[in-house]
């Protein structure tokens, strides 16, 4: 049974069923946005995927406080990590003055939050400056509890995390609701991807098969095909015998490899490995650089490392998914970031934003990031904000994030 289908958001109000006039609103968002080294945000994307709950909230003349992390400060302040960026860019959204208040708990914040007048925004700093954020400390769970009279959470992103202000929170404010985008992403990854129109046809892409192993099992119940590239292709080329010369792989996985492939094949899903490759003899991520780089059919030769999906894997999967009525891409094809290493993953953004006849979900993370800087970000169905929580999701795990919310 899937996770969503115990209680089929029966027991979650939605934001919506809330009197949240003139009432000071604690929402957790997901503005755990990457920055440039100047500390300037490059992809505002979280941002405005929690709009429709901020400016809902406004309408109604609500006193709306946001709270977010950023990072991984291990609960030290620390300014390269800073919410700051984040308040500036929701400003300009919003049309209107968003106050930023440099700590997220403690008496100032809630002088500053009671004074507060119906339909003005606060962000309060990263979360995660304090360590009972990721500790769910009952102590820091009540200080912020204080600065709201009802909770919202709109941040699926971390949704899978039992923290503070995902679920310790919950259990001193009885009125709680779900956010609009919270909402949205339950209504797809627990109803249209859960209960698929067919054929579904899945993408995952990225370094590590220990990082997709759980979806993957999950999904070989439900996927008529499933599409594999990045470098996690290369561990179940070798489960299968082949060659992926430097390649990064993960020879400690062949088994579980093997043995997602043994299902499939009982299953008569197509489970599609690529069957060429871009490779290069010389690779430094850090620096953007490659060395020579040539076409290769099948295995691999010593000495080389696969950075991309060939031409003919291109054309295969581009056909798969034009056929596909539900779709699901996790996860880029090949080293992306590099120009000259990125064709595979920016034409498979191109085939799924064409099948304008299908259910397209993009499920977080360098997927979303791809898909924006392909220019296609506009022609899908829906692109996720939470790679963890959404795979987690589709695994069948329960999301502290969501059951918090629940009410008896």
């Amino acid at each position: 049974m899937h996770p969503l289908d115990e209680f089929q958001m029966a027991k979650i109000k939605s934001v919506r069923d809330i009197k949240t006039a003139g009432k000071r609103v604690l929402m957790r968002v997901d503005f755990n946005v990457p920055l440039d080294d100047s500390g300037h945000i490059t992809d505002n994307t979280r941002i405005t995927a929690a709009l429709p709950t901020i400016n809902y909230l406004l309408e109604q003349g609500a006193k709306v406080v946001l709270v977010s992390h950023l990072g991984r400060p291990k609960g030290v302040k620390n300014p390269k990590f800073s919410l700051k960026p984040a308040a500036a860019a929701l400003a300009e959204k919003v049309g209107r003055p968003v106050t930023f208040i440099e700590d997220c708990i403690g008496p100032a914040v809630e002088n500053a939050v009671k004074s507060m007048t119906a339909g003005s925004i606060i962000l309060l700093e990263n979360l995660r400056f304090h360590s009972g954020e990721q500790a769910n400390d009952p102590g820091f769970s009540q200080a912020l509890s204080r600065l709201g009279e009802i909770y919202v959470n709109d941040a699926f992103g971390t949704a899978h995390r039992e923290h503070a202000s995902t679920s310790g929170v919950t259990k001193y404010l009885p009125d709680r609701a779900a956010g609009l985008l919270l909402e949205k992403e339950l209504e797809f990854f627990g109803g249209k991807l859960a209960k698929p129109q067919r054929p579904f046809v899945v993408i995952l892409g990225g370094a590590k098969v220990s990082d997709k192993i759980g979806v993957i099992e999950a999904l070989l119940e439900k996927a008529d095909s499933i599409l594999i590239g990045g470098a996690m292709a290369y561990t179940f080329m070798l489960a299968r015998g082949a060659g992926v010369g430097d390649s990064l792989s993960e020879p400690d996985k062949i088994t579980v490899a093997a043995t997602a492939l043994d299902k499939a094949a009982e299953r008569g899903l197509r489970f599609l490995l690529p069957e060429d490759h871009l490779i290069v003899d010389q690779l430094d991520p850090g620096a953007g650089t490659v060395g020579e780089m040539k076409s290769v059919e099948g295995s691999i030769p010593d000495g080389w490392i696969g950075v991309d999906i060939g031409a003919v894997t291109i054309e295969l999967y581009r056909t798969e998914i034009a056929g596909a009525k539900t779709i699901f891409w996790n996860g880029p094809m090949g080293i992306f970031e590099i120009p000259s290493c990125g064709k595979g993953t920016f034409q498979i953004a191109e085939a799924v934003a064409a099948n304008s006849g299908a259910v397209s979900v993009i499920g977080g993370g360098d997927s979303v990031t791809a898909l924006n800087r392909s220019g296609m970000a506009d022609k899908v169905t829906f692109i996720s904000t939470g790679g963890g929580a959404g795979l987690e999701l589709l695994e069948g795990q329960v999301l502290p994030g969501v059951t918090s919310l629940e009410t008896h």
